[in-house]
C-alpha cells in the first residue's frame, strides 16, 4: 500500500467526535450568549491531554498509518518554511527529470545549502505524477549530480526521505535501479562536506539508502525507517500481508527503536498530533535541530567527518555475545 491515507485514522476517532462535539456546543454557547467559557476550555484541555496520551502509545502499524496520511508536510512544503531562500534544480542531464525526487539550492541561515529529498504527492493526481514518492533511476542520478554540485562549491547537503521505497518496475530494472542506488551509497561516504540525513515520514528500503548516508541521522518523532514495509515483511515471511501489525513490532520501525540501536542520532519532536496538525511548529523544531547539528558539523575537518561517517556506519549493526556456562 504506497498511497498516502486520507480517510481519519481509527485510532483518532473518538478525539475527532470529542472535538466535534465541543465545536457544536461552542456554536451554541455563542449564540445564545450562555456562559460556559471555563467548561468548554476545560474539555479542550482534557482532549488535549487524551491525544497526547494516544500519540505517546501509537503501535509502530499506527505510525506509518499516520505518516501515509495526505496532510503530513513533504519535502517541498518543509523547505518552503525552513529556507530563507531556495531554488530548485531540475534534471540528471542523461534526460531523466524524475518528480519523485526533488532537490535545489537554497538558505538556512545564511549558509549556503544544497537539498534533496523524496516528493510525494498530495492527492490521487499529484501522486501518480510524483509516483507515490518512489523514485526512478533517475531520480538518483539527479540527487547525485546535485550532490556532487555540493561537494565541488563546499556546500552542506541536508536530505529528506519519505519514501515507501524505490519504483520497481521493470523499467526502472532496465535503466539501472540497483546500481544507481548503489552508486550513491558509494558517492556520499567519500564527499567533504557535511550531510544531514532526516527522516520526515516513511523511509523503507534501498529506496531511502539512495539518499540516506551521512554525518547524521535525524528523524521526527512518529516517522518510520524500515528494511521492508510491515506489509511486504509478512507477505515473504509468512506469506500473510495481514500478519503486518506483527511484523512491523518485529521489524523495529519507530524512532525510538531506531535510536536506541544506534541507527539515528536524533529524535526531532513532532507537535501533538503529528507534523500534519501544525507544520508551522514541526517546521521551527526541523530547523532548530537542523542548525544546531549543521554547526556542529562545520567545526570538523574535512578528514574527520569522512572518518566518523565512516565508523558510524560500521557500527551498525554489531553486537555482543556471551556464553553462559
Amino acid at each position: 500500500m504506497s498511497e498516502r491515507q486520507s480517510v481519519l485514522l481509527n485510532f483518532l476517532k473518538p478525539v475527532s467526535e470529542l472535538e466535534s462535539r465541543i465545536q457544536n456546543l461552542s456554536y451554541l454557547v455563542n449564540n445564545n450568549k450562555l456562559s460556559f467559557t471555563n467548561e468548554l476550555n476545560t474539555l479542550r484541555h482534557q482532549i488535549h491531554r487524551l491525544k497526547k496520551e494516544i500519540f505517546a502509545s501509537l503501535t509502530p502499524l499506527q505510525r506509518l498509518h499516520l505518516v501515509r496520511q495526505a496532510e503530513r508536510p513533504t519535502t517541498l512544503d518543509y523547505i518552503s518554511y525552513i529556507l530563507d531562500d531556495w531554488v530548485e534544480l531540475h534534471g540528471d542531464r542523461a534526460g531523466a527529470d524524475d518528480s519523485a525526487l526533488v532537490g535545489g539550492i537554497g538558505l538556512l541561515n545564511n549558509q549556503t545549502v544544497v537539498f534533496i529529498g523524496h516528493q510525494r504527492g498530495k492527492d490521487t493526481k499529484d501522486n501518480v505524477h510524483r509516483n507515490f514518492g518512489m523514485p526512478s533511476p533517475g531520480g538518483y542520478r539527479k540527487a547525485l549530480r546535485l550532490m556532487k554540485h555540493a561537494n565541488r562549491f563546499n556546500f552542506p547537503i541536508l536530505t529528506f526521505i519519505d519514501t515507501p521505497g524505490a519504483w520497481a518496475g521493470i523499467e526502472a530494472e532496465k535503466l539501472g535501479q540497483g546500481e544507481a542506488i548503489a552508486v550513491n551509497l558509494r558517492e556520499m561516504f567519500s564527499f567533504n562536506v557535511p550531510i544531514i540525513c532526516t527522516v520526515i515520514g516513511e523511509g523503507g528500503s534501498g529506496g531511502a539508502l539512495g539518499i540516506g548516508v551521512g554525518d547524521k541521522i535525524l528523524m521526527l518523532e512518529h516517522a518510520v525507517y524500515t528494511v521492508a514495509t510491515p506489509e511486504a515483511c509478512a507477505a515473504i515471511l509468512w506469506k500473510d500481508s495481514k500478519l503486518s501489525l506483527e511484523a512491523a513490532e518485529a521489524l523495529k520501525i519507530t524512532s525510538m527503536d531506531l535510536k536506541i540501536l544506534g541507527i539515528i542520532d536524533r529524535i526531532i519532536e513532532e507537535p501533538t498530533g503529528g507534523s500534519q496538525a501544525d507544520p508551522n511548529q514541526a517546521a521551527i523544531n526541523l530547523k532548530s535541530a537542523l542548525t544546531e547539528e549543521l554547526k556542529y558539523l562545520l567545526s570538523l575537518s574535512n578528514s574527520k567527518r569522512r572518518n566518523l561517517r565512516y565508523l558510524k556506519f560500521r557500527s551498525i549493526g554489531t553486537f555482543y555475545e556471551e556464553v553462559i556456562s
